[in-house]
């Protein structure tokens, strides 16, 4: 690392490892060991009920995927002559990531588990700062609340294992010598103090159901979208046990999965009565008409939209509708959330790094372009009902040409 970046606020390269729990305090201050912080849900597991949810309805992941980058942007934008804020942005942390990262996966987390933590890394004479995203599954708040701890496994957590940080604005010195400090991003949920709540909560069963439809498919398709059905074979059994161990089995093993053959056996009093009888099916629309009013649900509980979530594209690509979705998401929930994300962070770097950190600011942009690019400025700005003045030389630029001028800077 050159010696310029040394001096700029780069974190050195002794730093620990994002997902590493080592080099944070030495020792869990009182009120926040073992046993002493608050439970994440009831059996404290409750992220890892979220992950393993996102992981399986394919909807509902890529809404939280979508919006986490519709937050993080396409960049950023700040003014000039700020020479150590435009480097920071490029590069946060010894790692070697950008602002753009960390900042991307503060959104991920915060949208699929409502909590997102940033951890500060400084020194006392405030040279240099570094940023950090850790994992919110990792986190949990100290019964003290002024501390999160960390812990790699909190299904078989131990005391041993688990490390804190002090809540910002306050600090703590890590065993590498320099100052931590954790951010608690969190949504306001009534009557959850300590965590926040996912926005998507209330459908969260409406992504169990879409997952078990995904399956009941799969199910069809292992099976080749054979019917079900019943084969009864002549035999017996000596007791009742027996007979009721044997429906159990059948059940256990067979019941729930299309395709599949269950096998009852009875008694006969003469000749072989073994025989196959189908079970026919007449509920297929019932199914799909389940699979999409669960879809439709899962886009309204994350107050998101149909067209940003790629759920319309097979009926054609509405570059309009996407626009006009995309501009009402951008005022409700997007803005919103860079806002709430940064803001902190602002505050942090203005302090750290002595520069007005205020024109820091993330820029959006559509997902499809609205005006062609052959469309000078002042032509644009009148199709949009904006003021303008064909006369301005800024404005007889064509929109190719500070679209390009942008993606440079951008990259």
């Amino acid at each position: 690392m050159t010696e310029k970046k040394r001096k700029i606020g780069y974190a050195p390269r002794v730093f620990t490892p994002r997902n590493s729990t080592e080099g944070f305090l030495r020792a869990l201050p009182a009120g926040a060991s073992s046993g002493k912080f608050w439970r994440w849900g009831d059996d404290n597991m409750f992220p890892h009920a979220l992950a393993l949810m996102s992981r399986r309805s394919t909807t509902h992941r890529r809404i939280i995927n979508d919006k986490a980058d519709y937050i993080t942007g396409k960049g950023f934008s700040l003014d000039e002559g700020l020479p150590r804020l435009a480097d920071f942005v490029e590069c946060v942390n010894g790692e070697g990531e950008s602002l753009r990262q960390v900042l991307n996966r503060l959104a991920f987390d915060k949208s699929l588990f409502g909590n997102a933590f940033a951890e500060i890394v400084t020194d006392s004479a405030r040279s240099f700062l570094s940023l950090y995203h850790q994992d919110a599954s990792r986190c949990r708040v100290g019964r003290d609340d002024r501390h999160i701890l960390l812990h790699h496994d909190w299904l078989h957590y131990s005391e041993a294992g688990m490390k804190a940080v002090p809540l910002y604005p306050e600090f703590g010195v890590g065993e590498d010598g320099f100052l931590h400090a954790m951010i608690h991003y969190k949504d306001y949920e009534p009557m959850f103090e300590h965590y926040g709540v996912p926005p998507y909560i209330a459908g969260m069963n409406v992504s169990a159901i879409a997952y078990k439809t995904d399956r009941w498919n799969i199910s069809r398709l292992d099976n080749s979208f054979q019917l079900s059905g019943v084969m009864l074979l002549d035999g017996g059994v000596d007791n009742e046990e027996q007979a009721e161990e044997l429906v159990r089995a059948a059940e256990r093993k067979f019941a729930g999965k299309p395709g599949q053959v269950m096998f009852m056996i009875k008694d006969c009093d003469q000749g072989d009565s073994s025989r196959y009888i189908p079970i026919a099916s007449s509920n297929e629309g019932d199914w799909r008409e389940l699979h999409d009013q669960a879809t439709s649900d899962i886009v309204v509980a994350h107050s998101w939209f149909r067209s940003l979530s790629g759920l319309d594209y097979a009926s054609g690509f509405d570059s309009e509708r996407i626009l006009h979705e995309y501009e009402v998401a951008l005022n409700t929930v997007i803005l919103a959330e860079q806002a709430e994300l940064l803001e902190p962070l602002r505050n942090v770097m203005q302090s750290v790094l002595r520069e007005d950190c205020s024109s820091l600011q993330v820029i959006n942009r559509p997902p499809t372009r609205s005006k062609p690019l052959y469309m000078k400025v002042w032509e644009a700005r009148k199709a949009d009902g904006l003021d303008y003045d064909p006369e301005n030389p800024l404005e007889q630029l064509f929109v190719a040409q500070i679209t390009k001028y942008a993606m440079r800077n951008i990259d």
